[in-house]
């Protein structure tokens, strides 16, 4: 029986491998501009930066198991969840940088990143506050009966948070088509998962909900991702809630404030043995494997996904700051449509 993977055609595969290698570069470019840039410009500023170096594949593989309908909701380590649901990266620079052009209209930064066309509802800074909101979304699907699902990303740490009770209980009383990807990088900040939670297999919780429990997939291979996320959300769409993992590592620290990540020797030499399964490098090896004669396809990659980062920094950099109208805009309802003729909304 074929793989859901073996269905897909070279040209779709190159362009995922491409779309692994943009979120790379992005994530590269963000820590330059926030760190290395020179004469300190520090073009992307505050206390927090959430690089998604290492999470490549479990970004892109379970968001192209989405359909164009489906809903995507995250936490703060989301511009790599961003561009993988078809979001500009000029937009996301732009965000980034905190220009008016961003896809928050640079009121939300790094942390808060949402784009509606795509159904990508975020981007949230407080560890583990999008799980109800998730919940609330996948309620208002199974309310107008619609054929979709939700895909919500949270890290291991976030499972030990109330809001994670919370949004999974409700979520299996009601039956709702939700798909919870525990993206378990083994650290919750700083803290081993196993120091901080008496189940460290993550996907047995959903025992205690009555929920389905998924897999504990290999969040390095995108192909396996992609294919069990994709019976997970076929799963939710017809019965219910479904908890799984992706167990993936993050090769920076949890934010650019995480001072220890590079220090400690214990940590390097884990950081090590990860890199050999660097998530690009374990894709192109099945792409070599299954096709021949790709160097002049990974060339090309390389320069384009080079021009489009680099396209993108210009065009945030040249994009104008928000003004006093911006800051007051979105804060109340248009009057018009308070108190306005009813038969003319």
């Amino acid at each position: 029986m074929a793989t859901k993977t073996e269905t897909l055609s070279k040209e779709t595969l190159l362009t995922w491998y491409e779309e692994m290698v943009l979120i790379r570069k992005f994530e590269e470019m963000c820590r330059y501009l926030y760190f290395d840039e020179p004469d300190k410009k520090r073009r992307i500023t505050g206390v927090y930066l959430h690089l998604a170096s290492g999470h490549e594949a479990v970004h892109l593989g379970a968001v192209k198991a989405l359909t164009a309908d489906d809903h995507v909701i995250t936490a703060y380590r989301d511009h790599g969840i961003g561009l993988a649901r078809g979001v500009r990266a000029d937009l996301l620079m732009a965000e980034m940088m905190g220009k008016r052009t961003g896809v928050s209209g640079g009121k939300g930064g790094s942390m808060h990143l949402a784009w509606r066309p795509v159904n990508f509802w975020g981007g949230y800074a407080i560890v583990g506050g999008h799980l109800p909101l998730a919940t609330g979304i996948a309620l208002k699907v199974r309310y107008m009966n619609e054929p979709n699902a939700v895909l919500c990303f949270l890290g291991d740490g976030a499972s030990n948070n109330g809001y994670f009770h919370e949004a999974l209980n409700m979520a299996a009383v009601w039956d709702l088509p939700v798909v919870w990807l525990v993206e378990n990088n083994l650290v919750g900040m700083g803290t081993r998962i196993e120091d901080s939670t008496g189940q460290p297999e993550l996907v047995k919780r959903a025992i205690a909900y009555g929920i389905k429990e998924g897999p504990r997939v290999d969040g390095q291979d995108v192909i396996k991702v992609y294919e069990a996320v994709k019976e997970a959300l076929d799963h939710a769409r017809a019965h219910g809630p479904v908890l799984m993992e992706a167990l993936t590592y993050r090769f920076e620290g949890h934010g650019v404030s995480d001072k220890q990540f590079d220090a400690r020797d214990d940590l390097k030499h884990e950081l090590e043995q990860w890199r050999t399964r660097d998530p690009l490098v374990v894709f192109k090896a099945l792409l070599d494997k299954r096709y021949k004669d790709l160097d002049d396809d990974y060339a090309r990659i390389e320069a384009d996904t080079d021009k489009t980062v680099q396209d993108a920094v210009e065009f945030a950099v040249n994009s104008p700051e928000p003004g006093y109208e911006d800051l007051i805009a979105n804060v109340y309802v248009d009057s018009d449509l308070v108190h306005g003729d009813p038969l003319k909304l």
